[in-house]
Protein backbone atom coordinates (compact mmCIF):
# COMPACT_ATOMS: atom_id res chain seq x y z
CA UNK A 1 0.00 0.00 0.00
CA UNK A 2 2.78 2.27 0.58
CA UNK A 3 4.57 1.45 -2.10
CA UNK A 4 1.31 2.07 -4.52
CA UNK A 5 0.42 5.91 -2.70
CA UNK A 6 4.46 6.12 -3.28
CA UNK A 7 4.61 6.10 -6.87
CA UNK A 8 1.18 7.92 -7.49
CA UNK A 9 2.76 10.76 -5.44
CA UNK A 10 5.76 10.02 -8.31
CA UNK A 11 3.69 10.56 -11.02
CA UNK A 12 1.64 13.44 -9.50
CA UNK A 13 4.82 14.82 -8.95
CA UNK A 14 6.21 14.01 -12.36
CA UNK A 15 2.97 15.73 -14.17
CA UNK A 16 3.05 19.05 -12.07
CA UNK A 17 6.56 19.34 -13.29
CA UNK A 18 5.69 18.68 -16.79
CA UNK A 19 2.44 21.10 -16.76
CA UNK A 20 1.17 23.07 -13.74
CA UNK A 21 -2.07 24.10 -15.36
CA UNK A 22 -3.07 20.45 -16.83
CA UNK A 23 -2.43 18.96 -13.38
CA UNK A 24 -4.64 21.55 -11.55
CA UNK A 25 -7.53 20.73 -14.19
CA UNK A 26 -7.25 16.79 -13.92
CA UNK A 27 -7.34 16.70 -10.06
CA UNK A 28 -10.42 18.94 -9.58
CA UNK A 29 -12.15 17.13 -12.14
CA UNK A 30 -11.43 14.05 -10.72
CA UNK A 31 -11.99 15.07 -7.34
CA UNK A 32 -14.94 17.02 -8.38
CA UNK A 33 -16.19 13.59 -9.92
CA UNK A 34 -15.35 11.84 -7.50
CA UNK A 35 -16.86 13.77 -4.66
CA UNK A 36 -20.48 14.11 -7.08
CA UNK A 37 -21.54 10.41 -5.89
CA UNK A 38 -22.10 10.82 -2.35
CA UNK A 39 -23.20 14.38 -2.86
CA UNK A 40 -25.97 12.52 -4.77
CA UNK A 41 -27.09 10.18 -2.23
CA UNK A 42 -27.51 13.10 -0.09
CA UNK A 43 -29.47 14.62 -2.50
CA UNK A 44 -31.94 11.07 -2.74
CA UNK A 45 -32.20 11.36 1.23
CA UNK A 46 -33.27 14.94 0.79
CA UNK A 47 -35.62 14.51 -2.11
CA UNK A 48 -37.14 11.41 -0.07
CA UNK A 49 -37.61 12.63 3.16
CA UNK A 50 -39.30 15.99 1.20
CA UNK A 51 -41.51 13.70 -0.97
CA UNK A 52 -42.79 11.21 2.19
CA UNK A 53 -43.25 14.55 4.15
CA UNK A 54 -45.39 15.94 1.06
CA UNK A 55 -43.33 19.35 0.37
CA UNK A 56 -43.12 19.31 -3.20
CA UNK A 57 -41.27 22.64 -3.30
CA UNK A 58 -38.59 21.18 -1.14
CA UNK A 59 -38.92 17.87 -3.14
CA UNK A 60 -38.35 19.74 -6.44
CA UNK A 61 -35.42 21.79 -4.95
CA UNK A 62 -34.13 18.21 -4.28
CA UNK A 63 -34.31 16.92 -7.37
CA UNK A 64 -32.61 19.53 -9.32
CA UNK A 65 -29.65 18.46 -6.38
CA UNK A 66 -29.76 14.38 -7.47
CA UNK A 67 -29.76 15.70 -11.26
CA UNK A 68 -26.60 17.91 -10.71
CA UNK A 69 -24.74 15.80 -8.72
CA UNK A 70 -25.77 12.51 -11.25
CA UNK A 71 -24.58 15.08 -14.27
CA UNK A 72 -21.42 15.66 -12.40
CA UNK A 73 -20.69 11.69 -11.99
CA UNK A 74 -21.33 10.96 -15.64
CA UNK A 75 -19.34 14.11 -16.79
CA UNK A 76 -16.50 15.85 -14.87
CA UNK A 77 -14.22 12.40 -14.79
CA UNK A 78 -14.83 13.00 -18.61
CA UNK A 79 -13.93 16.72 -19.04
CA UNK A 80 -10.45 15.37 -17.08
CA UNK A 81 -9.75 13.13 -19.91
CA UNK A 82 -9.02 15.99 -21.92
CA UNK A 83 -6.72 17.93 -19.45
CA UNK A 84 -4.84 14.65 -18.71
CA UNK A 85 -5.02 12.75 -22.27
CA UNK A 86 -2.31 15.21 -23.23
CA UNK A 87 -0.92 15.13 -19.83
CA UNK A 88 0.00 11.44 -19.62
CA UNK A 89 1.51 11.56 -23.01
CA UNK A 90 4.30 13.74 -21.98
CA UNK A 91 4.91 11.72 -18.79
CA UNK A 92 5.45 8.82 -20.76
CA UNK A 93 7.36 10.24 -23.58
CA UNK A 94 9.39 12.00 -20.32
CA UNK A 95 9.72 8.56 -18.17
CA UNK A 96 11.36 6.59 -22.43
CA UNK A 97 13.57 9.56 -22.46
CA UNK A 98 14.83 8.94 -18.91
CA UNK A 99 15.17 5.50 -19.39
CA UNK A 100 17.42 5.73 -22.36
CA UNK A 101 19.65 8.38 -20.26
CA UNK A 102 19.82 5.71 -17.73
CA UNK A 103 20.49 3.17 -20.04
CA UNK A 104 23.01 4.42 -22.58
CA UNK A 105 24.17 7.91 -19.99
CA UNK A 106 25.71 4.87 -17.85
CA UNK A 107 29.96 5.07 -17.32
CA UNK A 108 29.67 1.18 -18.33
CA UNK A 109 27.39 -1.57 -20.19
CA UNK A 110 27.22 -4.25 -17.40
CA UNK A 111 23.73 -4.10 -16.81
CA UNK A 112 23.06 -4.15 -20.85
CA UNK A 113 25.33 -7.50 -20.77
CA UNK A 114 24.49 -9.27 -17.51
CA UNK A 115 21.52 -11.55 -18.38
CA UNK A 116 19.62 -10.78 -15.10
CA UNK A 117 20.19 -6.90 -15.52
CA UNK A 118 18.80 -7.44 -19.15
CA UNK A 119 15.63 -9.31 -17.88
CA UNK A 120 15.07 -6.01 -15.74
CA UNK A 121 15.62 -3.90 -18.15
CA UNK A 122 13.32 -6.05 -20.51
CA UNK A 123 10.54 -6.06 -18.14
CA UNK A 124 10.88 -2.03 -17.45
CA UNK A 125 10.96 -1.59 -21.27
CA UNK A 126 7.37 -3.02 -21.53
CA UNK A 127 6.24 -1.52 -18.26
CA UNK A 128 7.06 2.10 -19.26
CA UNK A 129 4.10 2.02 -21.76
CA UNK A 130 1.88 1.58 -18.54
CA UNK A 131 2.68 5.10 -17.86
CA UNK A 132 -0.61 6.81 -19.43
CA UNK A 133 -2.68 4.01 -17.35
CA UNK A 134 -0.73 5.19 -14.14
CA UNK A 135 -1.61 8.39 -14.28
CA UNK A 136 -5.19 8.17 -15.12
CA UNK A 137 -5.18 5.58 -11.69
CA UNK A 138 -3.40 8.03 -9.85
CA UNK A 139 -5.26 11.02 -10.22
CA UNK A 140 -8.43 8.75 -9.56
CA UNK A 141 -7.30 7.32 -6.91
CA UNK A 142 -6.64 11.17 -5.51
CA UNK A 143 -10.04 11.77 -6.03
CA UNK A 144 -11.37 8.46 -4.75
CA UNK A 145 -9.83 9.75 -1.16
CA UNK A 146 -12.00 12.47 -0.83
CA UNK A 147 -14.73 10.65 -1.87
CA UNK A 148 -14.38 7.74 0.66
CA UNK A 149 -13.55 10.42 3.37
CA UNK A 150 -17.06 12.24 2.41
CA UNK A 151 -18.77 8.73 2.62
CA UNK A 152 -17.67 7.58 6.19
CA UNK A 153 -18.79 10.95 7.14
CA UNK A 154 -22.05 10.73 5.89
CA UNK A 155 -22.17 6.94 6.78
CA UNK A 156 -21.17 8.22 10.65
CA UNK A 157 -24.24 10.43 10.69
CA UNK A 158 -26.65 7.33 9.55
CA UNK A 159 -25.32 4.73 12.42
CA UNK A 160 -21.78 4.79 13.50
CA UNK A 161 -21.33 1.46 12.83
CA UNK A 162 -21.46 1.94 9.36
CA UNK A 163 -17.64 3.20 9.93
CA UNK A 164 -17.25 -0.47 10.10
CA UNK A 165 -17.65 -1.07 6.55
CA UNK A 166 -14.28 0.20 5.25
CA UNK A 167 -12.98 -2.09 7.03
CA UNK A 168 -14.43 -4.74 5.97
CA UNK A 169 -12.80 -3.62 2.35
CA UNK A 170 -9.62 -4.59 4.29
CA UNK A 171 -9.41 -8.38 2.78
CA UNK A 172 -9.92 -7.21 -0.47
CA UNK A 173 -6.94 -5.03 -0.74
CA UNK A 174 -4.76 -7.01 0.88
CA UNK A 175 -6.08 -9.69 -1.48
CA UNK A 176 -5.37 -7.48 -4.57
CA UNK A 177 -1.84 -6.76 -3.34
CA UNK A 178 -1.38 -10.39 -3.10
CA UNK A 179 -2.56 -10.90 -6.41
CA UNK A 180 -0.69 -8.46 -8.12
CA UNK A 181 2.71 -9.60 -6.02
CA UNK A 182 1.72 -13.47 -7.97
CA UNK A 183 1.36 -11.64 -11.31
CA UNK A 184 5.13 -9.68 -11.11
CA UNK A 185 6.39 -12.20 -10.11
CA UNK A 186 5.20 -14.64 -13.12
CA UNK A 187 6.05 -11.80 -15.26
CA UNK A 188 9.29 -11.78 -14.34
CA UNK A 189 10.02 -15.24 -14.72
CA UNK A 190 8.49 -15.12 -17.73
CA UNK A 191 10.68 -12.05 -18.69
CA UNK A 192 13.74 -14.26 -20.39
CA UNK A 193 11.52 -16.58 -22.68
CA UNK A 194 9.65 -13.41 -23.77
CA UNK A 195 13.05 -11.77 -24.72
CA UNK A 196 14.03 -14.82 -26.43
CA UNK A 197 10.60 -15.03 -28.46
CA UNK A 198 10.91 -11.71 -29.20
CA UNK A 199 14.45 -12.49 -30.96
CA UNK A 200 12.74 -15.29 -33.06
CA UNK A 201 9.97 -12.82 -33.85
CA UNK A 202 12.86 -10.35 -34.98
CA UNK A 203 14.62 -12.94 -37.02
CA UNK A 204 11.20 -14.11 -38.70
CA UNK A 205 10.28 -10.23 -39.73
CA UNK A 206 13.68 -8.77 -40.55
CA UNK A 207 15.46 -8.77 -44.11
CA UNK A 208 18.68 -10.00 -42.95
CA UNK A 209 18.25 -13.36 -41.76
CA UNK A 210 15.38 -13.75 -44.48
CA UNK A 211 17.89 -15.31 -47.19
CA UNK A 212 19.13 -18.07 -44.35
CA UNK A 213 15.77 -18.78 -43.05
CA UNK A 214 14.47 -19.84 -46.67
CA UNK A 215 17.88 -21.54 -47.93
CA UNK A 216 18.18 -23.60 -44.59
CA UNK A 217 14.44 -24.39 -44.32
CA UNK A 218 14.36 -23.24 -41.15
CA UNK A 219 10.91 -21.08 -41.17
CA UNK A 220 9.67 -24.62 -39.66
CA UNK A 221 11.70 -23.93 -36.78
CA UNK A 222 11.56 -20.44 -35.94
CA UNK A 223 7.85 -20.89 -35.69
CA UNK A 224 8.15 -23.88 -33.42
CA UNK A 225 10.24 -22.36 -31.05
CA UNK A 226 8.50 -18.89 -31.24
CA UNK A 227 5.05 -21.21 -29.89
CA UNK A 228 6.55 -23.27 -27.45
CA UNK A 229 8.19 -20.25 -26.04
CA UNK A 230 5.35 -18.34 -25.91
CA UNK A 231 3.28 -21.28 -24.88
CA UNK A 232 5.11 -21.96 -21.90
CA UNK A 233 4.84 -18.04 -20.87
CA UNK A 234 0.82 -18.39 -21.78
CA UNK A 235 1.02 -21.01 -19.19
CA UNK A 236 3.04 -20.08 -16.85
CA UNK A 237 0.93 -16.47 -16.75
CA UNK A 238 -2.39 -17.96 -16.68
CA UNK A 239 -1.76 -20.00 -13.68
CA UNK A 240 -0.64 -16.50 -11.68
CA UNK A 241 -3.79 -15.52 -13.29
CA UNK A 242 -6.62 -18.16 -11.90
CA UNK A 243 -4.53 -17.77 -8.74
CA UNK A 244 -4.66 -13.95 -8.22
CA UNK A 245 -8.76 -14.36 -9.30
CA UNK A 246 -9.40 -16.54 -6.83
CA UNK A 247 -7.56 -13.97 -4.03
CA UNK A 248 -9.55 -10.91 -5.29
CA UNK A 249 -13.10 -12.79 -5.33
CA UNK A 250 -12.28 -14.43 -1.92
CA UNK A 251 -11.84 -10.72 -0.67
CA UNK A 252 -14.63 -9.32 -2.00
CA UNK A 253 -17.11 -12.25 -0.91
CA UNK A 254 -15.56 -10.38 2.53
CA UNK A 255 -16.80 -7.30 1.84
CA UNK A 256 -20.29 -8.52 0.62
CA UNK A 257 -21.33 -9.89 4.07
CA UNK A 258 -20.28 -6.77 5.30
CA UNK A 259 -22.47 -4.74 3.03
CA UNK A 260 -25.22 -7.14 3.66
CA UNK A 261 -25.28 -6.34 7.70
CA UNK A 262 -24.55 -2.71 6.99
CA UNK A 263 -28.08 -2.61 4.90
CA UNK A 264 -30.10 -4.63 7.68
CA UNK A 265 -28.97 -2.91 10.73
CA UNK A 266 -29.93 0.51 8.75
CA UNK A 267 -33.34 -0.74 7.77
CA UNK A 268 -33.89 -2.43 11.27
CA UNK A 269 -33.22 1.16 12.98
CA UNK A 270 -36.07 2.42 10.53
CA UNK A 271 -38.27 -0.52 11.52
CA UNK A 272 -37.87 0.84 15.23
CA UNK A 273 -38.62 4.46 14.10
CA UNK A 274 -35.01 5.83 15.07
CA UNK A 275 -33.94 6.76 11.49
CA UNK A 276 -36.25 7.94 8.03
CA UNK A 277 -36.80 6.39 4.85
CA UNK A 278 -34.15 8.94 3.58
CA UNK A 279 -31.75 7.21 5.97
CA UNK A 280 -32.67 3.99 4.55
CA UNK A 281 -32.32 4.89 1.10
CA UNK A 282 -29.08 7.64 1.93
CA UNK A 283 -27.56 4.19 3.85
CA UNK A 284 -28.17 1.92 0.95
CA UNK A 285 -26.86 4.28 -1.43
CA UNK A 286 -23.83 5.29 0.10
CA UNK A 287 -22.96 0.97 1.00
CA UNK A 288 -23.45 0.29 -2.54
CA UNK A 289 -20.90 3.06 -3.60
CA UNK A 290 -18.57 1.97 -0.71
CA UNK A 291 -18.74 -1.27 -2.89
CA UNK A 292 -18.14 0.22 -5.78
CA UNK A 293 -14.93 2.48 -4.45
CA UNK A 294 -13.51 -0.57 -2.91
CA UNK A 295 -13.64 -2.25 -6.22
CA UNK A 296 -12.21 1.05 -7.81
CA UNK A 297 -9.71 0.87 -5.24
CA UNK A 298 -8.78 -2.58 -5.29
CA UNK A 299 -8.75 -1.74 -9.74
CA UNK A 300 -6.89 1.30 -9.31
CA UNK A 301 -4.42 -0.16 -6.76
CA UNK A 302 -3.84 -3.35 -8.97
CA UNK A 303 -2.55 -0.47 -11.38
CA UNK A 304 -0.67 1.57 -9.02
CA UNK A 305 0.99 -1.56 -7.85
CA UNK A 306 2.16 -2.23 -11.51
CA UNK A 307 3.49 1.41 -11.85
CA UNK A 308 5.38 0.91 -8.14
CA UNK A 309 7.03 -2.06 -9.49
CA UNK A 310 8.16 0.33 -12.04
CA UNK A 311 8.86 3.15 -10.11
CA UNK A 312 11.11 0.33 -7.69
CA UNK A 313 13.14 -0.58 -11.00
CA UNK A 314 14.04 2.54 -12.05
CA UNK A 315 15.28 3.39 -8.55
CA UNK A 316 17.16 0.51 -8.78
CA UNK A 317 18.51 1.17 -12.06
CA UNK A 318 19.23 4.98 -10.88
CA UNK A 319 20.81 3.37 -7.62
CA UNK A 320 22.86 1.19 -9.63
CA UNK A 321 24.18 3.66 -12.05
CA UNK A 322 24.84 6.12 -9.52
CA UNK A 323 27.29 3.91 -7.91
CA UNK A 324 28.91 3.26 -10.75
CA UNK A 325 30.01 6.18 -11.52
CA UNK A 326 33.89 6.88 -11.63
CA UNK A 327 35.57 8.39 -8.38
CA UNK A 328 38.28 10.86 -7.63
CA UNK A 329 38.79 11.43 -11.29
CA UNK A 330 41.55 14.06 -10.28
CA UNK A 331 43.74 12.84 -13.63
CA UNK A 332 43.67 15.30 -16.32
CA UNK A 333 43.65 13.22 -19.86
CA UNK A 334 46.91 13.99 -21.50
CA UNK A 335 47.44 16.61 -24.53
CA UNK A 336 49.62 13.47 -25.63
CA UNK A 337 50.83 10.37 -24.69
CA UNK A 338 54.23 10.53 -23.86
CA UNK A 339 55.49 6.67 -22.34
CA UNK A 340 52.73 4.43 -23.69
CA UNK A 341 49.87 2.85 -21.53
CA UNK A 342 50.41 -0.03 -19.34
CA UNK A 343 48.54 -2.75 -17.76
CA UNK A 344 49.78 -3.61 -14.51
CA UNK A 345 49.04 -7.18 -12.90
CA UNK A 346 45.57 -7.07 -14.52
CA UNK A 347 42.81 -9.31 -13.78
CA UNK A 348 39.27 -9.23 -14.56
CA UNK A 349 35.92 -11.30 -13.78
CA UNK A 350 32.66 -9.89 -15.04
CA UNK A 351 30.65 -9.06 -12.12
CA UNK A 352 28.33 -12.08 -11.07
CA UNK A 353 30.67 -14.50 -12.29
CA UNK A 354 33.31 -16.27 -10.78
CA UNK A 355 34.96 -17.00 -14.19
CA UNK A 356 38.06 -15.23 -14.61
CA UNK A 357 38.51 -13.53 -17.51
CA UNK A 358 42.44 -11.83 -17.33
CA UNK A 359 44.65 -13.03 -15.05
CA UNK A 360 47.71 -11.07 -14.31
CA UNK A 361 48.18 -9.14 -17.28
CA UNK A 362 51.02 -7.10 -17.67
CA UNK A 363 51.11 -5.13 -21.12
CA UNK A 364 52.98 -2.25 -21.85
CA UNK A 365 51.84 -0.35 -25.97
CA UNK A 366 54.84 2.14 -26.36
CA UNK A 367 53.34 5.85 -27.34
CA UNK A 368 53.01 6.04 -31.17
CA UNK A 369 53.07 2.20 -31.61
CA UNK A 370 50.42 0.05 -33.38
CA UNK A 371 49.26 -2.75 -31.47
CA UNK A 372 47.67 -6.16 -32.75
CA UNK A 373 45.72 -8.31 -30.01
CA UNK A 374 45.10 -11.66 -31.73
CA UNK A 375 43.66 -15.01 -29.80
CA UNK A 376 41.34 -17.51 -30.49
CA UNK A 377 37.50 -16.64 -29.91
CA UNK A 378 37.07 -15.98 -26.32
CA UNK A 379 40.62 -15.74 -25.06
CA UNK A 380 40.11 -12.10 -23.55
CA UNK A 381 40.98 -9.78 -26.64
CA UNK A 382 37.72 -7.80 -26.50
CA UNK A 383 37.79 -8.05 -23.03
CA UNK A 384 40.83 -6.09 -22.93
CA UNK A 385 39.10 -3.79 -25.19
CA UNK A 386 36.03 -2.81 -22.80
CA UNK A 387 39.02 -2.30 -20.27
CA UNK A 388 40.68 0.14 -22.47
CA UNK A 389 37.17 2.14 -22.94
CA UNK A 390 36.30 1.98 -19.63
CA UNK A 391 33.31 -0.02 -19.88
CA UNK A 392 34.45 -1.94 -16.89
CA UNK A 393 37.50 -1.76 -14.31
CA UNK A 394 39.72 -4.24 -13.41
CA UNK A 395 38.96 -6.40 -10.49
CA UNK A 396 42.50 -5.64 -9.77
CA UNK A 397 45.39 -4.40 -10.89
CA UNK A 398 45.61 -0.79 -12.92
CA UNK A 399 45.75 0.42 -16.36
CA UNK A 400 48.31 3.77 -16.79
CA UNK A 401 48.37 5.92 -18.82
CA UNK A 402 52.06 7.34 -18.79
CA UNK A 403 52.05 7.55 -15.03
CA UNK A 404 48.55 8.23 -14.19
CA UNK A 405 45.76 5.85 -13.02
CA UNK A 406 43.08 5.39 -16.27
CA UNK A 407 40.32 5.38 -13.76
CA UNK A 408 41.31 8.99 -12.05
CA UNK A 409 40.98 10.62 -15.63
CA UNK A 410 37.71 11.90 -16.02
CA UNK A 411 35.70 9.19 -17.97
CA UNK A 412 34.24 11.97 -20.43
CA UNK A 413 37.56 13.77 -21.24
CA UNK A 414 38.94 10.01 -21.61
CA UNK A 415 36.41 8.78 -24.26
CA UNK A 416 36.42 12.16 -25.94
CA UNK A 417 40.49 11.60 -26.84
CA UNK A 418 39.40 8.00 -28.28
CA UNK A 419 37.86 6.53 -31.54
CA UNK A 420 36.76 2.97 -32.04
CA UNK A 421 35.39 0.48 -34.36
CA UNK A 422 33.67 -2.72 -33.39
CA UNK A 423 32.66 -5.74 -34.49
CA UNK A 424 28.97 -5.27 -33.55
CA UNK A 425 28.64 -1.88 -34.99
CA UNK A 426 25.70 0.41 -34.74
CA UNK A 427 23.37 0.49 -37.41
CA UNK A 428 22.50 4.31 -37.02
CA UNK A 429 19.59 4.84 -39.56
CA UNK A 430 20.17 8.74 -40.30
CA UNK A 431 21.34 10.75 -42.83
CA UNK A 432 24.56 8.87 -44.59
CA UNK A 433 26.46 12.06 -43.62
CA UNK A 434 25.67 12.03 -39.82
CA UNK A 435 26.02 7.88 -40.44
CA UNK A 436 29.90 8.87 -40.48
CA UNK A 437 29.22 12.14 -38.77
CA UNK A 438 29.04 11.33 -35.36
CA UNK A 439 32.10 10.01 -34.78
CA UNK A 440 32.66 13.39 -33.83
CA UNK A 441 29.93 15.44 -32.83
CA UNK A 442 31.50 19.04 -33.37
CA UNK A 443 32.24 17.71 -36.79
CA UNK A 444 28.70 15.77 -37.44
CA UNK A 445 27.38 18.17 -40.41
CA UNK A 446 31.09 18.88 -42.33
CA UNK A 447 30.92 17.62 -45.12
CA UNK A 448 34.91 17.63 -45.41
CA UNK A 449 35.40 15.97 -42.77
CA UNK A 450 33.00 13.16 -43.20
CA UNK A 451 34.79 12.85 -46.56
CA UNK A 452 37.96 12.89 -45.00
CA UNK A 453 36.99 10.33 -42.75
CA UNK A 454 35.36 7.72 -45.25
CA UNK A 455 38.59 8.86 -47.11
CA UNK A 456 40.75 7.37 -44.50
CA UNK A 457 38.73 4.23 -43.74
CA UNK A 458 38.84 3.32 -47.55
CA UNK A 459 35.21 3.59 -47.47
CA UNK A 460 34.09 5.91 -49.80
CA UNK A 461 33.00 3.87 -52.45
CA UNK A 462 29.75 2.99 -50.11
CA UNK A 463 28.82 6.93 -50.67
CA UNK A 464 29.55 6.59 -54.30
CA UNK A 465 26.96 4.21 -54.62
CA UNK A 466 24.08 5.89 -53.08
CA UNK A 467 21.49 7.78 -55.13
CA UNK A 468 22.11 10.77 -53.04
CA UNK A 469 25.37 10.73 -51.66
CA UNK A 470 26.16 11.74 -48.37
CA UNK A 471 22.29 13.33 -48.25
CA UNK A 472 20.92 9.56 -48.50
CA UNK A 473 18.69 9.25 -45.95
CA UNK A 474 19.70 5.07 -44.32
CA UNK A 475 17.75 1.98 -43.06
CA UNK A 476 14.31 1.20 -43.90
CA UNK A 477 12.60 2.64 -40.59
CA UNK A 478 12.29 5.42 -43.00
CA UNK A 479 9.49 5.41 -45.74
CA UNK A 480 12.28 6.47 -48.31
CA UNK A 481 15.42 5.02 -46.27
CA UNK A 482 17.52 3.15 -48.40
CA UNK A 483 18.86 0.15 -46.71
CA UNK A 484 22.84 -0.82 -47.14
CA UNK A 485 24.48 -4.25 -47.17
CA UNK A 486 26.48 -6.04 -44.19
CA UNK A 487 29.44 -4.90 -45.44
CA UNK A 488 28.14 -1.50 -46.29
CA UNK A 489 27.24 -0.76 -43.15
CA UNK A 490 30.36 -2.12 -41.88
CA UNK A 491 32.14 0.43 -43.59
CA UNK A 492 30.15 3.61 -43.07
CA UNK A 493 31.06 2.46 -39.24
CA UNK A 494 34.97 2.67 -40.00
CA UNK A 495 34.46 6.15 -41.80
CA UNK A 496 32.51 6.59 -37.55
CA UNK A 497 35.80 5.72 -36.38
CA UNK A 498 37.85 7.76 -38.43
CA UNK A 499 36.32 11.27 -38.08
CA UNK A 500 38.58 12.18 -34.91
CA UNK A 501 41.48 12.98 -36.91
CA UNK A 502 44.04 12.79 -34.03
CA UNK A 503 42.78 10.41 -31.00
CA UNK A 504 45.11 9.31 -28.33
CA UNK A 505 44.07 5.62 -28.62
CA UNK A 506 41.93 3.95 -32.02
CA UNK A 507 40.21 0.74 -31.35
CA UNK A 508 39.41 -1.34 -33.97
CA UNK A 509 38.22 -4.03 -32.45
CA UNK A 510 37.50 -6.97 -35.36
CA UNK A 511 35.64 -4.06 -37.37
CA UNK A 512 36.55 -5.98 -40.71
CA UNK A 513 35.31 -8.93 -39.93
CA UNK A 514 33.05 -9.67 -43.15
CA UNK A 515 35.92 -9.03 -45.19
CA UNK A 516 38.58 -12.05 -46.17
CA UNK A 517 42.17 -12.26 -44.56
CA UNK A 518 43.15 -10.61 -47.63
CA UNK A 519 41.21 -7.70 -47.84
CA UNK A 520 41.54 -7.34 -43.64
CA UNK A 521 45.65 -7.41 -44.08
CA UNK A 522 45.58 -4.70 -46.59
CA UNK A 523 43.37 -2.35 -44.41
CA UNK A 524 45.14 -2.65 -41.56
CA UNK A 525 48.06 -2.13 -43.27
CA UNK A 526 46.59 1.64 -44.45
CA UNK A 527 45.79 1.68 -41.15
CA UNK A 528 48.73 1.01 -39.70
CA UNK A 529 49.91 4.15 -42.29
CA UNK A 530 47.62 6.15 -40.88
CA UNK A 531 48.59 5.40 -36.98
CA UNK A 532 52.01 6.25 -37.79
CA UNK A 533 50.81 10.00 -38.54
CA UNK A 534 49.22 10.21 -35.47
CA UNK A 535 51.18 8.90 -33.41
CA UNK A 536 53.79 11.13 -34.81
CA UNK A 537 51.54 13.68 -33.72
CA UNK A 538 50.02 12.53 -30.44
CA UNK A 539 51.85 9.59 -29.37
CA UNK A 540 48.48 8.22 -30.18
CA UNK A 541 48.61 4.40 -29.59
CA UNK A 542 46.20 2.19 -32.07
CA UNK A 543 44.93 -0.94 -31.16
CA UNK A 544 44.02 -3.59 -33.56
CA UNK A 545 42.30 -6.61 -32.66
CA UNK A 546 41.71 -9.86 -34.53
CA UNK A 547 41.60 -13.35 -34.54
CA UNK A 548 43.56 -14.00 -37.96
CA UNK A 549 46.88 -13.87 -37.25
CA UNK A 550 47.99 -13.61 -40.78
CA UNK A 551 46.84 -9.96 -41.59
CA UNK A 552 48.79 -8.03 -38.32
CA UNK A 553 52.12 -8.35 -39.56
CA UNK A 554 52.49 -4.94 -40.11
CA UNK A 555 52.08 -4.08 -36.19
CA UNK A 556 55.21 -3.04 -34.34
CA UNK A 557 54.08 -5.29 -31.21
CA UNK A 558 51.69 -8.35 -31.69
CA UNK A 559 50.19 -9.91 -28.07
CA UNK A 560 48.92 -13.28 -28.06
CA UNK A 561 46.34 -13.81 -25.64
CA UNK A 562 45.28 -17.33 -25.01
CA UNK A 563 42.87 -18.81 -21.72
CA UNK A 564 43.12 -15.03 -20.25
CA UNK A 565 46.54 -14.47 -20.22
CA UNK A 566 49.69 -12.76 -22.43
CA UNK A 567 50.47 -15.79 -24.01
CA UNK A 568 53.48 -14.07 -26.10
CA UNK A 569 53.73 -10.38 -26.73
CA UNK A 570 56.79 -9.25 -29.81
CA UNK A 571 56.87 -8.58 -33.59
CA UNK A 572 55.44 -10.75 -36.18
CA UNK A 573 59.60 -11.25 -37.05
CA UNK A 574 60.45 -12.35 -33.22
CA UNK A 575 57.18 -13.90 -32.90
CA UNK A 576 58.24 -16.29 -35.60
CA UNK A 577 61.63 -16.86 -34.64
CA UNK A 578 60.97 -17.79 -30.55
CA UNK A 579 58.42 -20.71 -32.24
CA UNK A 580 55.69 -20.50 -30.00
CA UNK A 581 52.20 -20.00 -29.89
CA UNK A 582 52.02 -17.56 -32.61
CA UNK A 583 53.94 -19.37 -34.66
CA UNK A 584 51.92 -22.48 -34.59
CA UNK A 585 48.67 -21.14 -35.03
CA UNK A 586 50.09 -18.35 -37.07
CA UNK A 587 51.23 -21.56 -39.87
CA UNK A 588 48.52 -23.41 -38.83
CA UNK A 589 46.17 -20.47 -40.49
CA UNK A 590 48.51 -19.47 -42.86
CA UNK A 591 47.97 -23.73 -44.45
CA UNK A 592 44.12 -22.99 -44.47
CA UNK A 593 44.52 -20.28 -47.27
CA UNK A 594 46.79 -21.76 -49.52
Amino acid sequence: MRESLRSAAWLLRMSWHQHRAKTVASLTLMISGAVAAPLMALSLRWLTNAAVAGDAATAGWAGLAVAASAMGVLTLSHFAHLAYFELSEIDTLTTELRLIALSSGSAGIEHQERAEFADRLTVLQQEVQQIQNGIYAALTLSGLVVAISLTGLLLAMVNPVLLLLPLVAVPPLMAGRRAQLILDRSREEAAADTRLAMHFLRLATSAGPAKELRVFGLQGEILARYRDLWEGVTRRRWRAQIEAMLLRAGGQLVFAAGYVAGVLLVVNDAIGGHRSVGDVVLAITLAAQVNQQVASAVNLLHDMQRIARTHVRFEWLEKYIAEREPKHADNPVPERIASGISFRDVTFRYPGTDRTVLEGVNLTFPAGSTIAIVGENGAGKSTIVKLLCRFYEPTSGRIDVDSADLSRIPLDAWRGRIAAGFQDFARLEFVARRTVGVGDLPFVDDQAAVEAALERAHAGDVIGRLEQGLSTQLGKSHTDGTELSGGQWQKLALGRAMMRELPLLLILDEPTSALDAEAEHNLFERYAEGARRVGRATGGITVLVSHRFSTVRMADQIVVVADGKVAEAGSHAQLMRNRGLYAELYELQASAYE
